[in-house]
């Protein structure tokens, strides 16, 4: 039988509920409504509030437009509303288990959510299996697509980011008052958090604000010059009719502003121009990312983590063996795609091809094919895909952080996930219930992935890796560096194996 459980904050006392041992508070305001004055502008310090106030239920997801096929049916963006800058806690009851082996506090994990940074709510993921595990879990929404990365050059960009900065200060400024260790705080996020987590570890304003952080098929190349990210601001006022300004665009009404935004995608999706666009957003299709401003974010992120940004971090980082085939799946292109429009110029059904991405064809397309004799044309660019989007950038990744965090002492581990789901392979965000240990309850978003009997035993051993790694910075297997490159698999018969992509890693050389 739940009960009620009452903590204080900065802003005010909260009412949750507690229930087998797991105290859960839903939709706690960690900044002020991004709407009127606050529009398209960084977050606001959360009002205060007297009394007690209610945090049974799940807060607003930010605005976005509707999903794509190839992600799924499950984002409840029906729960978009105006005070969407929230975040949701599990942790354990108090007593002796809401202390940590510090004795300050539980360590902490804070879950940055995928979703193209277009979409994404936090009612998608449950923590109460973290808290059960003595962890103190979190999950934030933070503001997407134009709301979140439109680009003017007008002295503001990035505030999704900056949303993500905020909800970080809030946890180092409450949590302790949830059982939380502060000082002892992982960030761990998948597909466009774990890309939001990659520049969070290049950028000053997020320095100090966390003391681990694990990647799940994203990585810290994912951003964009300020030249392409301003053009497609250009872009988005042009279709709403309005000058080229925050305040004119901020201005229209929300229902018409997530219209333009999806006649600006179909537009990219129909004539991805390298010209027009930029490469960096004709490869990827994806108009609203992180940007390079200068400021927000100086430089790519990959290039300050060489040189020594986030070497203080323990990071953990992996990718799931087919990641991309997903999205061709999905969609039904993936049995469409012929060896003739592997290495052609044009694009896949929606799909850019394999010259998009900077590769040499046909050569590189016959290398693909020598070294993959048995796939298909379709899973040919899948594998390419892949390793543009998240193997080669989660190798350099490692390879960056490791030569950096020599001194500091920081670890680095490397994963890959290879559990195959039933007619499907080892795909994209089917990592992420054997992570929350939520096989038998996470049926929203990712449960139809996984098929009739997904294996407890390897939810049960990445769950624990995970919180391990939460908890003291080591996961459970030995340090990823450059000569020996050990990552660990999950999969049936999970193990340690050595450089297990180093074809991969060799033919991108120079190129990703």
């Amino acid at each position: 039988m739940a009960m009620d459980a009452v903590v204080n904050t900065l802003c005010g006392t909260l009412r949750g509920a507690e229930a087998d041992g797991v105290r859960t508070f839903l939709g706690i305001p960690y900044a002020a409504p991004p709407t009127g004055p606050n529009r398209l502008l960084p977050p606001q310090p959360a009002a205060s509030w007297t009394g007690v106030r209610n945090a049974m239920e799940y807060g607003a997801a930010p605005p976005q437009v509707a999903p794509p096929v190839s992600a799924g049916s499950d984002w409840d963006t029906a729960l978009s509303g105006d005070d969407c800058l929230n975040l949701n806690i599990w942790a354990p009851a108090a007593g002796p288990a809401a202390t940590g082996p510090s004795g300050t506090g539980c360590p902490v994990m804070v879950w940055i959510q995928g979703g193209a940074f277009e979409v994404g709510s936090t009612a998608a993921y449950d923590g109460r299996n973290f808290a059960r595990d003595g962890v103190v879990c979190v999950v934030i929404n933070w503001r997407v697509g134009a709301d979140g990365f439109l680009y003017l050059d007008d002295g503001h960009a990035n505030v999704g980011l900056l949303d993500q900065v905020a909800a970080l200060e809030w946890v180092r400024d409450n949590i302790a008052n949830f059982g939380g260790d502060p000082g002892n705080v992982t960030v761990f996020g998948e597909s466009a958090g774990a890309m939001s987590i990659g520049v969070l570890l290049a950028i000053p304003r997020a320095a100090g604000l966390f003391r681990r952080a694990i990647l799940q098929s994203g990585a810290a190349h994912h951003v964009i010059p300020a030249p392409a990210a301003e053009r497609i601001g250009r872009s988005l006022a042009q279709k709403l009719g309005v000058p080229q300004t925050r305040a004119a665009i901020a201005a229209v009404p929300v229902r018409r502003f997530l219209s333009a935004q999806t006649e600006l995608k179909a537009e990219l999706l129909a004539h991805p121009d390298p010209e027009h666009w930029g490469p960096e957003v004709a490869a990827s299709l994806m108009p609203w990312q992180p940007v390079i401003d200068g400021d927000v974010v100086p430089r790519r992120p990959i290039e300050r983590i060489a040189a020594g940004a986030g070497a203080h971090v323990d990071v953990m980082i992996g990718t799931n063996t087919e990641d991309w085939k997903l999205f061709l799946a999905i969609t039904g292109v993936l049995a469409d795609v012929t060896d003739e429009s592997l290495r052609g110029a044009d694009s896949i059904e929606g799909f850019p091809p394999p010259a998009a991405y900077g590769l040499p064809v046909p050569t590189a397309v016959d290398a693909y094919r020598d070294h993959y004799p048995a796939a298909t044309p379709g899973e040919l660019l899948a594998a390419v895909q892949t390793d543009w989007w998240v193997r080669i950038p989660a190798i350099r990744l490692a390879e960056a952080h490791a030569n950096a965090a020599q001194a500091s002492g920081a670890g680095t581990y490397m994963y890959e996930f290879a559990w195959a789901a039933p007619g499907l392979g080892a795909v994209h965000a089917l990592e992420v219930p054997f992570v929350f240990d939520t096989l038998d309850t996470n049926a929203r978003l990712f449960g139809p992935l996984l098929g009739a009997n997904p294996p407890q035993e390897l939810a049960d051993a990445m769950h624990a890796a995970w919180v391990s790694f939460a908890t003291s910075g080591d996961p459970g297997w030995p340090a990823y560096d450059p000569g020996h490159r050990i990552t660990r698999r999950f999969d049936g018969i999970p193990g340690v194996v050595q450089d297990p992509r180093a074809w991969e890693r060799a033919l991108w050389d120079g190129i990703r």
